[in-house]
């Protein structure tokens, strides 16, 4: 069974797409959400619970927001008997992208990010200049990075029930740059 990433910059609808997968009974996890992702020291490495809010000038430079890859493995494992859809964004995606069977980058124009990050109410990452610049910068390369990288690129300013419907027709597409990975297994 597939084990599909779904990525994209912020606010391209990538929570809302997950809940929408969930309500569906697929199994979805927000990596941002579910303990999948932490901010953590570029420097020393130490994990850092909650950011300041708003963060300082060049707290970003510092921190990054990065993934477990021993709970991607773990999904993998359970996406062995089922179709599993994991969502989020982090800056050492390098490191997991092994696990994927296909990769979903959700891709929004600027102006859609900006009046989604105003408007946003989960959290206030965005709202700050600093916070704002770096999602920007972040989104002037998403969709060539990834068109480059083989990934299935889907428009976030369509209704996000249309979003979640074409990650999920092409949940069994193999691209030719992403083929079948290798999964790891249980110990035994």
């Amino acid at each position: 069974m597939p084990l599909v990433w779904i990525t994209g910059a912020s606010r391209a609808g990538k929570s809302t797409v997950c809940s929408l997968l969930k309500a569906r009974g697929e199994l979805a996890v927000d990596a941002d959400w579910e303990g999948y992702n932490r901010w953590v020291d570029r420097v020393s490495g130490r994990v850092v619970a909650d950011p300041p809010d708003p963060v300082p000038q060049g707290w970003l430079d510092r921190f990054g927001w990065r993934m477990s890859r021993e709970r991607v493995e773990d999904l993998a494992v359970r996406a062995r008997e089922t179709d599993a859809f994991l969502c989020g964004c982090v800056e050492n995606e390098a490191e997991v992208l092994d696990l994927f069977d296909l990769v979903v980058c959700v891709v929004i124009d600027d102006q859609t990010m900006r009046e989604r990050l105003r408007t946003r109410t989960t959290n206030s990452f965005g709202k700050h200049p600093e916070e704002l610049a770096a999602a920007l910068e972040h989104n002037a390369h998403m969709e060539a990075t990834y068109r480059a990288r083989g990934a299935l690129i889907v428009d976030g300013t369509l209704p996000l029930e249309e979003v979640a419907d074409a990650i999920t027709r092409a949940r069994r597409t193999r691209r030719p740059s992403h083929p079948a990975r290798t999964r790891p297994t249980r110990p035994s």
